[in-house]
């Protein structure tokens, strides 16, 4: 009897968990400290030493690949006629390899004949120790240009530059291309620069903060709206969050490290580093600060409204405020705080301010990753990551729930039996004559509610 109660029980534990598992979304698992996480989605691709053996990379596909000191790697693209292209790497360094002042990457999109459509650098800078960092090259199309306005296909060149001193380790790369929607039809946008926008500072955030952890790479950066965010990093981690910035919006952000609670007060210099990046993974601008022990706090820059003719001004820091979408900050400390403080995660507070009404889109149809939707500015209110966005999408939910209860329906009826007949077998009496309280036939009926 205690065997049969016992095995009732483990069905009934494993029905419940199954059922569990039929019915709760799927959770993301962040890295560890130092450790970059990489979309899932990510194909492997190897870069090419000559052009003509590059791998074609496919638009809005993220791909994984890796280079070592001083390589020139080239990759290729397919560009339409119409569109701005963006390719985008994302350099990640193995969290225990000594980088110097001035090492990092360089991306270029080039013609086949060798002709520079850009270039974009990203290097580490006087926080000169290794976490992820971002750069992109881009096609712009302007009217009365001749370069790189053909489409057809574009070599991709991506450079490593480390010094001598720096660890010879291979850095992995996360790679992207995009290409810009269409214009509307008839649309004439501007195609100067703007001369000014609101440079003041925002006044600081007042209210309870909130706790939101952050990501541990750009696909797993998770949302945020208006507002003070408090986490916590660990020496030689970074944390990674987005916000949706729309058309005609103003984005501020501030990091504010805590105290330590250790009695040390060393001094470590650009121990934080916050940085911001647009929706094509570009850098727009960081902030370092150094750190005694005390508080500490560093602000981004005073930035532009996005729009559209932000693309033709000279600096990289207003260019890059180009189009609306989610845009990324991530926030890096240095692991030499460790020697002094201690490797325990150090609590920080980022807050968030995105001003001004959200105005209208350029594009014709469906802006996709360069555009702020009404469904994202809810991701952001919930705080989810776009892995955890997309499962709870309205027809996600639709699907995994009827999904999940015919699984648990299914599951219900198959343990039901199972128990029902080896009940019969404990009740079974002597001689074949029927139980007292079961019909004649052995026969049995499942349970109101079934």
């Amino acid at each position: 009897m205690n065997r049969q109660r016992n095995r009732g029980r483990v069905t009934a534990a494993a029905l419940a968990a199954m059922c569990a598992a039929a019915v709760l979304p799927g959770q993301a698992h962040a890295a560890g400290p130092g450790m970059y996480a990489f979309d899932p989605d990510a194909k492997n691709v190897q870069g090419a030493v000559t052009n003509v053996e590059a791998s074609t990379l496919d638009e809005g596909t993220p791909y994984r690949s890796s280079i070592k000191p001083g390589e020139k790697l080239y990759y290729r693209v397919t560009l339409d006629e119409d569109s701005a292209a963006y390719v985008s790497a994302v350099a990640v360094p193995s969290g225990s390899g000594a980088v110097s002042y001035g090492d990092g990457i360089t991306i270029s999109l080039r013609e086949t004949d060798d002709t520079q459509c850009s270039t974009g650098r990203a290097s580490f800078g006087s926080g000169a120790y290794a976490r992820p960092i971002s750069a992109y090259a881009f096609r712009t199309v302007k009217e009365g240009s001749s370069t790189c306005q053909e489409g057809g296909p574009y070599d991709v060149l991506v450079e490593r530059e480390s010094k001598a001193t720096s660890s010879p380790e291979t850095w992995d790369l996360e790679l992207r291309f995009l290409q810009e929607p269409k214009l509307k039809s008839g649309t004439s946008m501007p195609t100067e620069a703007p001369e000014s926008w609101p440079s003041a500072s925002a006044k600081p955030l007042t209210g309870n903060q909130q706790k939101r952890s952050g990501g541990s790479g750009f696909s797993q950066a998770t949302s945020l709206e208006n507002g003070r965010w408090q986490d916590k990093v660990a020496p030689g981690q970074t944390r990674f969050f987005r916000v949706p910035v729309d058309w005609g919006q103003q984005i501020h952000a501030t990091a504010a490290l805590s105290n330590s609670t250790s009695a040390k007060r060393d001094f470590v210099g650009s121990a934080l580093t916050l940085s911001l990046a647009n929706p094509a993974q570009g850098p727009v601008s960081d902030a370092s600060l150094s750190y005694s022990g005390g508080p500490a706090s560093a602000s981004l820059r005073p930035l532009p409204l996005v729009a559209y003719r932000n693309r033709f001004d000279s600096s990289s820091q207003v260019n890059a405020m180009r189009f609306a979408g989610w845009y990324y900050l991530s926030v890096s400390l240095s692991p030499k705080l460790k020697e002094s403080y201690g490797a325990e995660p150090i609590p920080f507070e980022l807050s968030v301010q995105v001003k001004n009404k959200a105005g209208d889109s350029p594009y014709e149809g469906d802006a996709g990753v360069f555009g702020v939707t009404d469904q994202d500015r809810e991701v952001a209110r919930k705080g989810q990551n776009a892995e955890q966005a997309a499962k709870s999408g309205p027809m996600t939910v639709v699907a995994a729930a009827g999904i999940g209860t015919g699984s648990v329906l299914v599951l219900g009826l198959g343990v039901w039996t199972l128990l029902a007949r080896r009940r019969a077998t404990a009740a079974a009496p002597v001689g074949g004559q029927p139980a007292a309280g079961h019909p004649a036939g052995g026969g049995h009926q499942p349970p109101q509610g079934w």
